[in-house]
């Protein structure tokens, strides 16, 4: 059989995967991560974007939500990607501790993504995650608590269940577009009483040239999950010389968001967020700050077999 009609059917076969995890859905809470610059950190979201910019990169993003409140949500995630036998396919792990008070997840996760030339400029990518989550409440952590002798305090409840997701995902030079399932697995961890939810997401993006040193970027994000509002994140982001980056988001029901970058050298890019609260409760909750650090081990130009905006 042919090679390329395999990979586009195993393509194929995680999509139909991927729609029957989300349609065989319960009412639950979300819980995925959640990143203003997601535009830049694909792999989060989508383990078929693994490997697409052909040089083995390294990323850090760390997300410090609602300074104004004590044991509000932070979120710090490390991962390290690269490709193989010519670009065809992409090995990455990721990293990343999600904490909201007494709660938290440590999760590790294990990607891998094939591609395939489906036009002259066209590329098809199915990628797969597999992975392992840590789940915790620690009580010592609770505040204002009149007597932490009691030894109920000193019961630190833990679980572990496993991750699995797969994704799709089909760039150009200039579009990008992709759906996935970050985790199909929905597990119910007794011990600490929390569900792992499915979430899909959807993204698309595109780079309009306004001159020979100004590019025009939009895309959009979609995130759906069970028991939760469909929420909608729209962002314009523009670069200057391919060295400078600008950009605002609207996230329906919940912020304004204001992104920079700089792309430092060749190797590094440096960004950074700033998320508005919407709703009355901004005068409480105080601001949300998110930076991110990339740095991608390049020989030449010609092993990046993908645009540099996505």
């Amino acid at each position: 059989m042919n090679k390329k009609y395999s990979t586009f059917k195993l393509i194929k076969s995680l999509a139909i995967v991927l729609l029957v995890g989300f349609l065989s859905k319960e009412v639950a809470a979300q819980n995925e991560p959640m990143y203003s610059q997601y535009m830049f950190n694909m792999m989060a979201t989508n383990p078929a974007y693994t490997g697409s910019r052909g040089a083995i990169g390294l990323n850090y993003f760390s997300r410090a939500q609602w300074s104004g409140i004590s044991g509000a949500p932070t979120t710090n995630a490390f991962s390290i990607d690269g490709s193989t036998l010519n670009g065809r396919f992409g090995l990455g792990v990721q990293m990343y501790n999600d904490k909201i008070d007494i709660f938290s997840n440590n999760i590790v996760k294990f990607m891998f993504a094939t591609r395939v030339k489906v036009s002259d400029e066209g590329v098809l990518s199915g990628g797969i995650q597999l992975g392992l989550k840590n789940s915790q409440i620690n009580p010592l952590n609770v505040e204002n608590v009149y007597d932490k002798t009691d030894n109920i305090f000193y019961q630190v409840r833990n679980d572990w269940d496993p991750v699995m997701g797969a994704g799709v995902f089909y760039n150009t030079q200039r579009f990008y577009a992709g759906f996935s399932i970050p985790n199909i697995l929905r597990s119910t961890n007794r011990n600490i009483n929390q569900v792992s939810e499915r979430h899909l997401f959807l993204a698309t993006g595109y780079v309009f040239d306004i001159s020979d040193d100004i590019k025009l970027k939009p895309s959009t994000l979609i995130k759906m999950s069970s028991g939760a509002p469909v929420e909608l994140d729209v962002n314009a982001n523009v670069w200057f010389k391919n060295t400078f980056g600008i950009g605002a988001a609207l996230r329906t029901g919940d912020a304004y968001v204001g992104m920079a970058e700089v792309q430092v050298t060749r190797q590094l890019r440096i960004g950074y967020a700033y998320d508005y609260t919407l709703s009355d409760l901004r005068t409480i909750v105080g601001s949300t700050n998110e930076v991110m650090f990339r740095y991608e081990f390049r020989k030449d130009s010609k092993n990046v077999k993908s645009t540099r905006y996505f």
